[in-house]
């Protein structure tokens, strides 16, 4: 792969109420967290980029991971409550 070459990937940050994608061609090897960092997310959005959850359509990836052309770099929010306490809350009041 020569080193001139580029990819097109997007990069998505959703809250319950606004959505942001900022597309990008940046050259081939780079990973998911460079791919963040190109497009702004960690400052626009006040990210923390040493704890960041990302992946790739729907798929958990390291921060390293490196990125094919057409990816979409997916960073996932912190969760509320952890889905298996929930279950369990909701399997001991009865309800489902």
């Amino acid at each position: 792969m020569a080193m001139s070459e580029t990819i097109d990937v997007e990069v998505a940050w959703a809250l319950p109420a606004e959505q942001c994608i900022v597309a990008l061609t940046l050259p081939a090897g780079v990973t998911a967290h460079e791919a963040v960092e190109a497009a702004g997310m960690i400052a626009r959005h006040g990210l923390d980029g040493a704890t960041l959850r990302l992946g790739v359509f729907g798929k958990a990836v390291q921060p390293g991971h490196v990125l094919r052309d057409g990816d979409r770099v997916e960073i996932y929010r912190p969760l509320l409550a952890d889905p298996k306490e929930v279950r369990r809350r909701r399997a001991r009041s009865g309800n489902k």
